[in-house]
């Protein structure tokens, strides 16, 4: 196995430039859902790591709808799974 360190140099410019699409997604749906910020972007951050994500909370807080507008940005299947209290 090499011990050679991996040395990956990236400028203010390569930063923004990836960073620019990204940026536009959160936005889109911070202009559909307000006051939800952060959830949005956990979301997009489990998004990119190719993680998993269980939004809870009281009814109300838009989490059907932000996850329902962030699958439409960025043009993919959106599906739920509902629990009750009881399980």
């Amino acid at each position: 196995m090499s011990t050679d360190a991996l040395h990956v140099t990236l400028s203010d410019d390569t930063v923004a430039q990836d960073a620019g699409p990204i940026r536009e997604l959160i936005d889109a749906v911070g202009s559909v859902v307000v006051g939800q910020e952060q959830m949005v972007r956990s979301l997009v951050i489990g998004m990119l790591t190719g993680g998993h994500v269980l939004l809870e909370g009281v009814p109300g807080l838009a989490k059907t709808l932000t996850v329902t507008t962030l699958a439409q940005g960025c043009h993919a299947e959106f599906s739920r799974i509902q629990f009750t209290p009881d399980l």
